[in-house]
């Protein structure tokens, strides 16, 4: 049974770091891709960031390039999201996934997701003050 599970959310001020954690199990890193997503109160789910499992590609959004990276642990079946200089329009419940069906180009998934059919984790808050 595929589970995703994020912690390490919280509060922090304008500028602040914060890590957030995803532990898979049912499946392998090796073999599935795992994207961060994200969702404001009254706004669309957006994508933040994915890894493809083949080659190690990372996509990222345009609004968190350079500021976020996502990396992981194959062996701990861990993904992280490391958010530097974060701000208050970065505030939003977290989520992570992995897609339901293969993708070729997992850019491409991480703006053209599913949120019914996608496996998604429970979602942690993030909260980035002024």
């Amino acid at each position: 049974q595929v589970q995703l599970v994020e912690s390490g959310g919280g509060s922090v001020q304008t500028g602040g770091y914060l890590r957030l954690s995803c532990v898979v199990s049912g499946f392998a890193l090796d073999y599935f891709a795992v994207g961060w997503f994200r969702q404001a109160p009254g706004k669309a789910r957006e994508g933040v960031s994915c890894r493809a499992n083949s080659d190690g590609r990372t996509s990222y959004a345009d609004s968190v390039k350079g500021r976020f990276t996502i990396s992981r642990d194959s062996v701990k079946n861990v993904v992280y999201l490391e958010m530097n200089e974060l701000k208050p329009e970065d505030t939003a419940v977290y989520f992570c996934a992995t897609p339901r069906l293969f993708y070729s180009d997992y850019g491409y998934w991480l703006r053209h997701f599913d949120e019914q059919n996608d496996y998604w984790g429970q979602g942690v808050q993030v909260t980035v003050s002024s």
